[in-house]
């Protein structure tokens, strides 16, 4: 199919896990693509959005979403309102109904919605609330007089996954296992790639067509068997389970919170959905979307592709890809003046005695496994006391240990601005008393500033870093207090530890070039702590790579 033939087709929800995934394989199979965003600069860095279009708005709103599905053929509905709190499911509701009415004012000519696997026999009520909001979600659309195509999936395995996060934190973190009654459940995994597979399939579909369709892999499974193949494939020791009745869905959520990188807010609805048994009751969509060879994709044939992917550093999307909601979202004010009240700020600035190049490499390689380059046991009880309070905690660590885009998750911060070789902007997603901010900025300095000998630097850099706060009411006021004597220690380590690990890079550099092409260069026996105290190794440059 090429594009002048291919189909017009909306995808809401593209800043998502299944969204990000699912534009390019329709572009790939020769569809135009429009993505419905509230911030459409989160996909700007995508590799695939100079091949997409896309418009602003949201689902709530009846009048960006009538403009996005203006001569479109087929609208991807991918939004859910997973964590979402107290009066998701009239959220979720109002938003289907909108789209609903305004997909058949607009002529669409299907929409594809994926949904939960509800399990048989079970009435609506015993159902939990994030799967009934999910069922009647299909309902909506399903009864909207567009045809429609309704995907159930139980549990997507798949790198990135919040699903296969849980699985994997839970099994390669504990070898012995004090586990909820849940374990024992049946489930009918699918792999990421059969669920897009059905997805773009499902495009194409006769007119007449409209239905839900339940998808699955072809194992049936009890969350238990998950851990134990999972542990196989991953070559681990083999794991000692033992089930305590007693432990409900809300004290397994926080059990998962603590032990994985998946917050409390989204381990909840995860562990309800597992109450009940959740397998395919058909599997009629193979009517319509024919199973190619060795599809579908069994559970260990799965996880291996997610480890492979994981290891690769080529997660394309992840569970954090989309903020949970009540985490702030408000852009940093431009006017340092800004009328909108106080804004406190934290600036530092350093001469580097390296390339800004090598400056800016420490700067997009911070987090994660890299750390924060000042006073680690800060961070993580920092990090610790988030999710005692229901937030993300540090532990989300990143998508790519070397690469950074607009909305990427950080830790416990997002992404709200890069420019490469020159700013990284953050802004903070943990629970605080107002909205935070952190600026890195990589400059060359001027070259009237610049000392004659700088080693393996081309030119020096100057490091600028700044951390700002708008307080919400007095708490906020007194927070920034109470913590701004730790800054010194935070924030100036910070910077005095960024430019040495720049500095270090470049040596390193200078010392490679020096070494004799057929001599290995010489391997430090010294761990990174020791290197400079407090800090994690940046990524080397063998780590500098394009994503695929």
């Amino acid at each position: 199919m090429t594009a002048s033939t291919g189909l017009h087709c909306l995808v809401t929800g593209a800043t998502g896990y299944i969204g990000g995934r699912l534009v390019p394989e329709l572009l790939d199979a020769g569809h135009r693509v429009r993505c419905l965003a509230r911030s459409p600069e989160k996909l700007r860095d995508h590799p695939w959005a100079g091949r997409a279009e896309t418009v602003r708005g949201d689902v709530t709103d009846a009048e960006s979403v009538a403009a996005a599905l203006r001569g479109i053929d087929v609208a991807y509905y991918l939004v859910h309102a997973l964590g979402g709190g107290s009066g998701f499911e009239d959220r979720d509701r109002a938003a289907a109904r909108i789209f609903a009415e305004q997909a058949r004012a607009a002529g669409v000519g299907r929409i594809v919605y994926l949904g939960g696997l509800t399990p048989a026999g079970i009435p609506a009520g015993e159902l939990s609330p994030h799967l009934r909001s999910r069922a009647e979600v299909g309902e909506i659309l399903l009864g909207s007089g567009v045809p429609a195509t309704v995907l159930r999936a139980a549990v997507i395995i798949g790198s990135g996954s919040a699903s296969f996060e849980m699985l994997r934190y839970l099994t390669e973190r504990l070898p012995v296992m004090v586990t909820p009654s849940w374990v024992g459940t049946r489930v009918q995994p699918i792999a990421v790639r059969d669920v897009l597979r059905y997805l773009v399939g499902s495009a194409t579909m006769p007119p007449e067509v409209s239905r839900a369709f339940d998808i699955g892999g072809p194992d049936v499974l009890t969350y238990e068997e998950m851990m134990r193949r999972y542990a196989v494939v991953a070559e681990l020791p083999h794991r000692l389970i033992v089930r305590v009745p007693m432990l409900t869905p809300r004290l397994s959520s926080h059990w998962i919170g603590l032990v994985t990188p998946v917050p409390r807010a989204l381990a909840r609805p995860l562990a309800e959905s597992l109450r009940h048994e959740v397998v395919c009751a058909e599997h009629d969509i193979a009517r319509y979307v024919p199973d190619p060879p060795g599809a579908p994709i069994g559970m260990d044939r799965a996880v291996s592709l997610a480890l492979m992917r994981v290891r690769e550093a080529d997660v394309t999307t992840r569970w954090s890809s989309a903020s949970l909601p009540g985490a702030p979202s408000d852009p940093l004010p431009t006017d340092p003046d800004w009328a909108g009240g106080s804004l406190y700020s934290d600036r530092r600035e350093r001469e580097v005695d390296a390339s800004p190049a090598a400056l800016w490499r420490v700067v997009e390689g911070i987090g994660g496994e890299n750390g924060w380059y000042s006073f680690p046991l800060a961070w993580a009880v920092r990090g610790w006391l988030d999710r005692l309070v229901g937030g993300v905690g540090i532990r989300r660590g990143r998508r790519d240990a070397a690469r950074l885009r607009v909305g990427d998750s950080l830790d416990f911060w997002r992404v709200e601005e890069i420019e490469p070789g020159r700013l990284l902007r953050l802004r903070a997603e943990m629970r605080l008393p107002g909205l935070a901010w952190l600026e890195m900025y990589a400059d060359p300095l001027p070259p009237s500033s610049r000392n004659g000998d700088r080693g393996g630097a081309a030119q020096g850099a100057r490091y600028r870093q700044r951390a700002l706060f708008h307080p919400h009411g007095l708490l906020g006021h007194l927070y920034w207090w109470s913590v701004s004597p730790f800054h010194a220690v935070v924030f100036g380590g910070m910077a005095r530890n960024i430019a040495r690990a720049a500095q270090r890079l470049d040596e390193e550099a200078a010392a490679a070039q020096r070494t004799p092409a057929l001599a290995p260069a010489p391997a430090s026996d010294r761990p990174p702590s020791a290197e400079v105290p407090g800090v994690n190794r940046p990524p080397g440059p063998d780590a500098e790579r394009e994503n695929p």
